[in-house]
């Protein structure tokens, strides 16, 4: 029996192995960070025998209360992610399996690693509709990524939509979410149209700019929340440093060229069981145009998608409180556009709930073609 974590986006520790009965493990901490709470790693050798796993530090994790009412996710070819009960003791987060295969892989979550990525900036690029730009390199060397969806039509007025994904490496959700909005590119409208009529209309209004990862040193690292130093790339918009986060800096500085109308940064939850937008009330400027904005997409979304809904959620900050290190709040002020923050559940929706995924990358990619829709709806509001 062996248990293994050295491949891409991988994180576990061994602590001891008395025998199948009590494995026990830990989750790393992020570099240079006291963020920890992702892990994926590999048991090989344990086919037919019944395994207790026990991660030991659960209990000081970055967010405890992701582990309450959680279930594991397992997979044998990568491909397909179930979940498994799970329980939480002491403080100690344990699950017995009975590998049906000689190698079996756990994760927090449905796992997102590099490799998967570069195959999406790859897939997106079979698309007319889609052209790519190094914006810069990671404190690694890696690549950061941007697309632009565009029918390069040039009409004039066009509004630029942004969406980035996974600020936060280990919310892999996130760019499941991104996913789905690529797949777009390669559907077909059942008319016989070139391109699937949703992103087609959408495209009359907008061009899209996708961040689709926006850490890929965390990402590749296994990291929870940080970049390849232990920055929160999320408290980092207010003066993004190229030495400490280049993730940031690059990407502000697009914007900044670019221009933008409108933004979605997409995140994922540990403890709350929804989907849901927390917006950018705690800027001092907040007035009616801007809760109508918000109001507006919300409702549209809701209409969408029974998975999203507007009741539970992060409390509105009062005006005059925001971060302005994050990004929905440091873009707003800066562009005066819609700037949102979409989080999804690591555990599962309770209002829809999935007993074999849970909260599931399939999922994911719903909730992106939704809020597409939504975003479209509200380019032709007039709240624009």
């Amino acid at each position: 029996m062996f248990i293994s974590s050295e491949f891409d986006a991988g994180n576990i520790k061994v602590i001891s192995v008395d025998s199948h009965e009590n494995i026990q493990l830990e989750i790393s901490k992020d570099n240079n960070s006291d963020f920890y709470q992702w892990f994926y790693f590999r048991l090989s050798g344990a086919k037919g025998s019944s395994c207790t796993l026990k991660i030991l530090n659960a209990a000081e994790a970055a967010y405890p209360l992701g582990f309450h009412d959680y279930r594991v996710n397992y997979s044998y070819d990568r491909q397909n992610w179930l979940r498994h009960p799970t329980s939480l003791h002491d403080g100690v987060l344990s699950f017995e399996f009975t590998p049906a295969q000689d190698c079996v892989y756990f994760a927090y979550f449905a796992p997102y690693a590099m490799e998967r990525h570069h195959d999406l900036i790859a897939s997106a690029q079979r698309s007319e509709y889609c052209s790519h730009v190094h914006l810069g390199t990671t404190l690694d060397g890696q690549d950061i990524d941007l697309l632009k969806l565009s029918n390069n039509d040039n009409r004039p007025n066009k509004a630029k939509c942004w969406l980035i994904a996974r600020q936060h490496p280990g919310e892999t959700m996130a760019q499941w979410w991104m996913e789905g909005v690529v797949d777009l590119l390669n559907l077909r409208d059942t008319d016989g149209g070139s391109l699937d009529k949703r992103l087609a209309e959408l495209l009359t209004l907008a061009d899209i700019y996708l961040v689709p990862n926006m850490n890929p040193d965390g990402s590749r690292r296994g990291h929870l929340r940080t970049n390849a130093i232990g920055r929160n790339l999320n408290r980092e918009w207010d003066t993004p440093q190229i030495t400490s986060c280049p993730e940031v800096f690059h990407v502000k500085n697009a914007m900044q060229k670019i221009g933008v109308d409108f933004l979605l940064d997409i995140h994922g939850d540990e403890s709350l069981p929804y989907c849901f937008i927390a917006g950018t009330e705690g800027l001092s400027d907040w007035g009616e145009a801007q809760q109508r904005q918000l109001d507006f997409y919300k409702q549209t979304l809701v209409a969408l998608n029974p998975d999203f809904q507007i009741d539970r959620g992060y409390p509105p900050k009062p005006p005059g409180t925001a971060n302005m290190g994050m990004s929905t709040a440091a873009t707003a002020s800066i562009h005066a556009c819609l700037a949102m923050t979409l989080e999804m559940p690591f555990k599962d929706t309770i209002d829809t709930p999935d007993s074999l995924y849970g909260w599931s990358p399939a999922r994911s990619k719903r909730l992106a073609h939704s809020c597409l829709e939504a975003l479209t709806a509200y380019l032709r509001s007039g709240l624009f």
